[in-house]
């Protein structure tokens, strides 16, 4: 896409400001990292244009502090943006396993994922975030039909950015924006734990 301008543009009746304007879902999948880091930058965008954002995490535990949680926040109060609704709806389940906390984890996704979709039929916010989404997709703890139903049928002119590992090819399909972040290198390759500033 040179300039910003499309390849082709398709016969389907919609004036240019129409396409232009048609809400996006979004994935941002594979090994690499900043999946996350992208979708919040996206988040960032979207408060400065005073749309209500809106971030659901679902694997990062809900004692993190995660840098991007408190400056969002900070800009939701702020009045100058939009207002910024940060979820925490995990406990950390990728890393956690213990014996009989995944029925757990699993309520707690199901539980999460029927929030979302209240919000979304109510048009609640503008800009949503799913982050680490794929993973109780993955893990079987949703039902991968009805999160592809709902987002694909969400009313208005409500933005979805998916972030996660693995994101189920049917999720990709029905996406209108998918990024793979590759790893080329990482610190933790030679033995470096994530660092403050950098990973939180």
């Amino acid at each position: 896409m040179p300039q910003g301008k499309p390849v082709s543009v398709p016969d389907d009746g919609l004036t240019t400001r129409q396409r232009r304007n048609r809400p996006l879902l979004i994935v941002h999948t594979g090994p690499g990292k900043g999946k996350s880091t992208a979708a919040f930058g996206m988040a960032l965008r979207a408060w400065n244009q005073g749309w209500p954002v809106a971030v659901y995490q679902f694997v990062k535990s809900a004692k993190w502090r995660i840098g991007e949680e408190r400056a969002l926040l900070v800009l939701g109060e702020s009045g100058e943006g939009g207002p910024v609704a940060w979820h925490k709806m995990g406990e950390g389940w990728s890393w956690l396993r213990r014996p009989g906390a995944e029925d757990d984890h699993a309520a707690n996704a199901r539980e999460g994922w029927a929030q979302i979709k209240r919000d979304l039929a109510a048009g609640t916010h503008r800009f949503y975030v799913l982050d680490e989404f794929t993973y109780p997709l993955k893990w079987g703890w949703l039902d991968l039909d009805d999160v592809v139903e709902t987002l694909t049928s969400r009313p208005g002119d409500q933005h979805v950015v998916v972030t996660g590992r693995d994101a189920p090819d049917r999720l990709v399909e029905a996406a209108d924006l998918v990024t793979e972040m590759g790893k080329v290198r990482h610190p933790m390759d030679a033995g470096q734990k994530g660092q403050r500033g950098i990973e939180w």
